[in-house]
């Protein structure tokens, strides 16, 4: 059995998908309406921070806090809102954007070289503590 690449699966997914970059999405970040979506698993979180006001979606749960019919659902999933994926690089939020797509989100557009690009551009970050017991 061949395994496909997981930088296919990326590839593919950006075929399907819109990106955006850092430019646009400072406008989008500005204005307020947009809800950015951080995909990183939560050390990279505390390590670097997100984007200011961003909702923390763990990759794995995505789908789950997507689906209003999942105990997991999320309402700011509304279907009508405005959404921005990124993780660290644009790979994660590029199969992410993909998935909400295809289960009928509409508004989702994948930010260009991730949070890495966001935080070389000088964009708003907000520190992430977290508690430990």
């Amino acid at each position: 059995m061949t395994i496909k690449s997981c930088f296919s699966l990326v590839e593919e997914a950006k075929q399907k998908i819109k990106s955006i970059n850092f430019k646009n999405a400072m406008k989008l970040h500005n204005e307020g309406e947009t809800i950015f979506i951080d995909l990183r698993d939560i050390r990279e979180l505390e390590k670097n921070g997100k984007i200011k006001n961003a909702k923390h979606v763990p990759r794995g749960m995505l789908e789950f806090w997507i689906d209003p019919k999942s105990p997991y659902y999320r309402d700011y999933f509304n279907s009508k809102n405005k959404f921005i994926f990124y993780c660290a690089s644009g790979w994660r939020s590029s199969l992410s954007s993909k998935t909400a797509l295809e289960m009928g989100l509409i508004n989702v557009l994948n930010l260009e070289n991730g949070i890495d690009d966001w935080i070389k551009q000088n964009g708003p970050i907000e520190k992430i503590t977290i508690k430990k017991n």
